[in-house]
């Protein structure tokens, strides 16, 4: 995670109108920097750019009915960096869903709903919160 620096958020879904939404919430309620992707592949590409956080769609075949989907896009971005939090959205309010996502290491599971984003927020504050306990912790247990 960066310090003193803007939060490097990717968000990636294939419904525009929703991504673009996603967007605009986040620039008016925080500092991110803020990269956009339709696809998984997309996504991919850019992961040199170190984001702090992903929010990743589950289905991404909107744009392009041959793109992979989230779970392999998730697993790729894992084995690119498996301390990269990502956050993953979907339409399904299944449970075997949101299972599927936390065994294959996504930090947690949203609903897209109208309160998606208030729940984003929340999801990457106590990220952010957990984070700077664990380096003050790590500083706290060098000093011993």
């Amino acid at each position: 995670m960066q310090t003193g620096k803007n939060v490097k958020l990717f968000l990636v879904d294939d419904d525009a109108l929703f991504l673009k939404s996603l967007e605009i919430e986040f620039l008016q309620h925080a500092d991110f920097d803020i990269e956009t992707f339709s696809t998984g592949e997309r996504c991919l590409e850019q992961l040199s750019h170190n984001p702090d956080v992903i929010i990743l769609d589950y289905h991404l075949n909107g744009v392009d009915k041959y793109a992979m989907n989230g779970i392999e896009t998730l697993d790729r971005i894992k084995t690119f960096n498996p301390d990269i939090p990502v956050v993953m959205l979907s339409s399904q309010d299944k449970i075997d869903v949101a299972i599927n996502c936390m065994h294959h290491r996504a930090f947690d599971y949203v609903v897209k709903s109208e309160t998606a984003f208030m729940r984003l927020q929340k999801i990457i504050t106590a990220l952010f919160r957990y984070k700077k306990m664990e380096k003050t912790l790590s500083w706290y247990m060098e000093r011993m």
